[in-house]
């Protein structure tokens, strides 16, 4: 099958909505109560995308290291650690814990 064409129209749909987002946010104003959920509904596909990606590997239960790997890096972003720091530690948390055969 030919992805050139969705591709496409989905890089073109992007474009369009990066160069329209600004000139709306002048003319359209949310209620307070919009933003809220907005930013609400952002955090919570977040989280969804980070416990799919984290739990599972290949339809199966990705084991018990990717998971504590995760809960380190949300401990230290929840502690503001830099960025860099929190990679390391989730790599490493998960690749000891693999090595030594929990998975």
């Amino acid at each position: 099958m030919n992805y050139v064409l969705p591709m496409v129209a989905l890089a073109v749909g992007t474009l369009a909505f990066r160069l329209i987002g600004p000139m709306l946010r002048a003319r359209v104003t949310l209620s307070p109560r919009v933003e809220t959920l907005s930013s609400i509904g952002v955090a919570v596909i977040f989280v969804a995308l980070i416990a799919t990606s984290a739990l599972i590997v290949d339809n199966r239960f990705a084991g018990i290291a990717a998971p504590v790997g995760v809960l380190v890096a949300a401990v230290l972003a929840w502690r503001k650690a830099p960025f860099v720091a929190i990679v390391v530690a989730a790599a490493v948390t998960t690749a000891a814990l693999r090595f030594v055969g929990i998975s």
